[in-house]
């Protein structure tokens, strides 16, 4: 226990780098789109990234593994109470979390307040690994408070929390990673992870599509609730990306982004 809340920001920023590295080394090499390449706009994107863990830090006084390891030692929460064995503790928290962060995503869709700071995510008009760590730090603030309402009401055992935290970080840039698999690999893989091309559906301008493939690991979540969207009515090669009302190159500057939930666009 003592060695993960040591080794939390080591573990986690390993994790990140090296799935930064190998992804984007793949993406150059086989890009599909290769709309995403203009420095200008990886370097706002990566800027967001830098704010939003500044925010982080300075907003919270522990993050989510810390927090983890106050409640389990507590003794509080679901799975707590249930004395379960560790794999299956280990195994629902992973999944609990997982769900939650489906229904998030939903739900910052749906709710007007919520989707001012998650257009941020989506107003980019390409497609990249950087578009993998774009949101507004409000959005990532929000996220967090949720993250630790889900951790103290299930009690989730801090190894779990780690893990799906590296796995949410990778994840990210997994689906947002600028490759099409061979379809056949695609189609398989889909019936249990969310893949580039079934999430690139998410960032299409077409608002139906964007409302689908909510999903950040698991694809079960987007079957189970009706809200999976197998192919995108335009190719995805040269579909438009991102939302109409932000076209512009203005809208794309750092600064429009951070102010961007403070305007009145749709």
């Amino acid at each position: 226990m003592n060695f993960l809340l040591e080794h939390e920001a080591s573990i986690r920023l390993g994790g990140f780098g090296a799935a930064l590295v190998l992804l984007g080394m793949l993406q150059w090499r086989f890009g599909l789109r290769g709309d995403g390449r203009p420095a200008r706009r990886q370097l706002t994107n990566i800027a967001m990234v830098i704010i939003d863990t500044l925010v982080l830090r300075l907003a919270f006084p522990v993050l989510a593994v810390a927090f983890a390891a106050s409640v389990h030692g507590s003794g509080t929460g679901l799975l707590g109470a249930a004395d379960a064995p560790f794999w299956l503790e280990f195994t629902l928290a992973v999944l609990v979390l997982d769900l939650a962060i489906y229904w998030q995503h939903r739900l910052f869709h749906k709710i007007p307040l919520f989707w001012r700071f998650h257009r941020v995510h989506h107003a980019d008009r390409a497609f990249d690994l950087t578009t993998g760590v774009r949101f507004h730090p409000v959005e990532i603030a929000l996220s967090m408070l949720i993250k630790f309402g889900v951790i103290w009401l299930i009690g989730a055992h801090p190894a779990a929390v780690l893990v799906f935290e590296i796995v949410l970080n990778l994840g990210s840039l997994w689906t947002h990673t600028d490759l099409a698999l061979p379809s056949r690999i695609d189609r398989r893989l889909r019936w249990l992870v969310v893949t580039p091309s079934m999430h690139r559906i998410h960032h299409s301008t077409l608002r139906h599509e964007t409302d689908s493939n909510y999903g950040f690991h698991l694809s079960l979540w987007d079957r189970l609730f009706a809200s999976y969207t197998e192919n995108p009515e335009r190719p995805e090669k040269t579909m438009p990306i991102g939302l109409d009302q932000y076209r512009s190159d203005n809208d794309q500057t750092l600064t429009a982004l951070l102010l961007n939930p403070f305007k009145s666009k749709s």
